[in-house]
């Protein structure tokens, strides 16, 4: 075991070499003395900087005294158990990463904890090089996340992202582009579910570029009348067409030296996309009714909810405009696939609507935090805003229950519904997976790590799995391991 924790510890020196490496700063919460001592000797071997408490009085008592990056937490512990521990942490300083330790036959304690904000839980007996290997991700996770915040922090001064809320894998990488692209001209192609927030990467975008300062002019296509279309975007001249009873700017005039963002680009008609595209070639526009050209300096940024692959396939989107709107794809993930950022978007929309309100934020209850974590989201980030708007505002107390989120409880077979009219490969494959799943669970008798290892998956994989697709495999199968 020693050779294992030297190995690692050698690791991370190999990488501090090359990088930017903190001393990590972790809690060890433990009332079990020998357990206590044998992390806090491997967690120090490996090059870490530890402290230890025998009980979650004393590990709330140093939280107020000193800020620690990972707490390591039993769950079984008298007086206050380790999920207290967890609420209080997580209230005292939200960016610790926390790792729960379990016996085995208190799984659903740990799946308490994970939906209260734990990164990943260990069963006992465990190896220590197991523990090693998940404080280390979840160290690797804070690092990404601190250097977001910081990035976001800079990006008061050097950078916009006002709205841009997320510390996933996928929301790390979306602000890395965006900070790419601030010396950048190109066209860009936002795609994304309706209330993913294109638009906020859209003005993210254009405030970090050379045009900030000059005009942002958003153009919803799909609220346009197709027989209005060009004259609202390209002006039209006095007496072009019954109705027209004076020139028209048209909104492309509008964000002159400045950028058009033209949401549900999709929505577009062909003669519509013809000038667009003549746009894009050349930088000319002609008002309906006029022959004169119009040279134009604007960036374009477009976005859509739809598929504009398959759109060019069935004829109802230009391919030659596609390729020339497809020169740099973001695209947006929905908030089903990022549930981590689910917290700092909860903590941004009622700090926000508090602030409007005058008022203190109140606290959200666990069971509110459990249901928002649980729940599908098919409106996205502005269905979210929307729910803690709400509870913001009509709730009467000082914390926020599943009462004032407004927010029904869907059946499995409802949650899977809303997968399938979301459509596409990814509902399908998302079905498959489902059935895959059940049917290795119904084969071991419902026994999740017999089951994981026949999938070739980790156990925490298999239960974040069966979260997803509520799969409720007691009920199914009746046995205490499931």
């Amino acid at each position: 075991m020693k050779g294992v924790v030297k190995k690692l510890a050698k690791k991370r020196k190999i990488l501090c070499r090359n990088m930017i490496c903190p001393m990590f700063k972790i809690l060890v919460v433990e009332d079990q003395k020998n357990m206590r001592e044998s992390l806090s000797i491997a967690f120090k071997r490996s090059g870490y900087n530890v402290d230890s408490v025998e009980s979650g009085e004393k590990a709330v008592e140093v939280q107020n005294e000193h800020t620690y990056d990972l707490a390591v937490v039993d769950l079984k512990m008298e007086n206050m158990d380790g999920l207290e521990v967890l609420s209080h942490i997580k209230r005292i300083n939200p960016s610790t990463e926390v790792v729960v330790m379990t016996a085995y036959g208190t799984i659903d304690g740990a799946i308490q904890a994970m939906r209260r904000g734990a990164y990943d839980y260990v069963t006992k007996p465990f190896q220590l090089s197991d523990i090693l290997s998940v404080v280390e991700r979840a160290l690797e996770k804070k690092r990404l996340s601190d250097k977001v915040i910081s990035l976001q922090k800079e990006g008061k001064e050097r950078y916009k992202f006002e709205g841009v809320i997320g510390n996933s894998p996928v929301m790390i990488r979306l602000l890395s582009i965006l900070m790419e692209l601030n010396r950048s001209e190109s066209t860009v192609l936002i795609t994304g579910e309706s209330g993913t927030g294109k638009e906020l990467i859209a003005r993210a975008i254009h405030d970090n570029s050379i045009r900030r300062g000059k005009p942002f002019v958003v153009v919803n296509c799909g609220a346009l009348p197709e027989n209005l279309q060009e004259s609202e975007l390209f002006g039209h001249v006095i007496g072009s067409f019954t109705g027209a009873v004076k020139d028209k700017r048209g909104l492309f005039l509008e964000a002159q030296g400045g950028t058009l963002f033209l949401d549900e680009i999709g929505e577009t008609s062909l003669s519509t996309q013809v000038k667009l595209l003549r746009f894009l070639q050349n930088g000319e526009i002609r008002k309906v009714g006029d022959n004169k050209p119009i040279y134009l300096d604007i960036r374009i940024i477009v976005a859509t909810n739809k598929d504009l692959d398959e759109a060019t396939k069935n004829g109802s989107f230009r391919k030659d405009l596609f390729y020339r709107l497809n020169v740099i794809r973001i695209h947006v993930p929905p908030l089903r696939e990022r549930k981590e950022d689910i917290p700092l978007l909860i903590s941004y929309f009622m700090d926000k609507y508090s602030g409007k309100l005058r008022r203190r934020a109140p606290e959200i209850s666990g069971d509110a935090m459990e249901h928002l974590m649980d729940y599908l989201w098919p409106g996205n980030v502005r269905e979210l805003e929307n729910v803690i708007e709400r509870a913001v505002t009509l709730t009467k107390g000082n914390q926020i229950t599943i009462a004032d989120l407004a927010l029904e409880s869907a059946s499995p077979a409802d949650m899977m519904n809303v997968m399938i009219e979301m459509g596409g490969i990814r509902a399908a494959l998302a079905q498959e997976e489902r059935k895959t799943i059940v049917e290795t669970l119904r084969k071991h008798a419902g026994n999740r790590k017999q089951a994981a290892n026949n999938l070739g998956i980790s156990t925490t994989t298999l239960w974040r799995k069966m979260k997803e697709y509520q799969i409720v495999s007691k009920t199914s199968y009746n046995t205490e391991n499931t």
